[in-house]
């Protein structure tokens, strides 16, 4: 069949979409017990777990694998939406199933991280989780802080942790063939056009010195040593030492 693509025994060609107002009633029935339309609503649901792991694809994991764990935050999902709250199911469920994935990368990642940073991870999750139940919205860090009891830097350090590490050559996005990479976006702070020209500059102000200047810039700054111990070295007093440095540097600033 055209367009035929098969995940889990899956024919996604034939998956079914619902009408948020079809969901809104299912997703009502569900809550009162009424099991066929569950499985109607986990059903017309499953084009939603496919686009998400659409994002996950191309990292080396199974598909079938992904789109099992997808079907498991789509559950969770439904089981916590609450119907009450003037929510699409989508906006919902999306995050949910994302959370699931991430969850499930995070514990088969070749990455080690700390059992205390992993549980602290887990509490974050969980807290996060409760927090979408009650609100439908995605908590911030200062509220998920304020759920736990713990600082703020120790919610961004947890959820950093575990964050899946992304490919410099991962692709993201492709525009008339021309493919741009991660690396492409990442922006070399430190050999930058300006950076050079302040070296040539720097390079080009010290060698306007006397060699007993450079001698004494180096002992201070290159070696860190201080004005009493370059003036035992060098053979001059303190008060020397410290005059020389600043005309030195006063010499530095106004050919730079």
């Amino acid at each position: 069949m055209q367009g035929k693509v098969e995940i889990c025994g899956v024919n996604t060609s034939k998956l079914k979409v619902l009408r948020n107002e079809e969901t809104m009633e299912l997703l009502r029935r569900t809550k009162e017990g009424d099991q066929e339309a569950r499985e109607k609503l986990i059903s017309g649901n499953l084009r939603l777990v496919l686009s998400v792991i659409q994002k996950f694809i191309g990292r080396g994991e199974n598909a079938d694998d992904l789109f099992q764990v997808g079907c498991v935050g789509l559950i969770k999902a439904i089981d916590n939406f609450d119907i009450t709250q003037p929510v699409r199911f989508s906006t919902y469920g999306v995050p949910m199933i994302v959370g699931e994935i991430r969850r499930y990368l995070r514990d088969n990642s070749a990455i080690r991280v700390s059992r205390s940073m992993r549980d602290t991870a887990y509490k974050v999750m969980q807290a996060r989780e409760r927090l979408m139940a009650q609100s439908q919205r995605e908590p911030t860090v200062e509220q998920l802080a304020r759920e736990l009891g713990i600082p703020r830097e120790d919610v961004v350090f947890a959820m950093d942790a575990i964050m899946d590490p992304v490919s410099l050559f991962e692709p993201v996005y492709s525009d008339s063939g021309d493919t741009v990479c991660v690396m492409d976006q990442v922006k070399d702070t430190k050999n930058t056009d300006e950076h050079w020209l302040e070296r040539i500059a720097l390079k080009d102000a010290l060698e306007r010195l006397g060699e007993r200047e450079k001698h004494i810039l180096a002992l201070r700054f290159y070696e860190g040593k201080t004005q009493m111990e370059v003036s035992a070295e060098v053979g001059i007093s303190q008060a020397q030492v410290s005059r020389l440095e600043k005309n030195a540097l006063k010499t530095i600033q106004k050919n730079i």
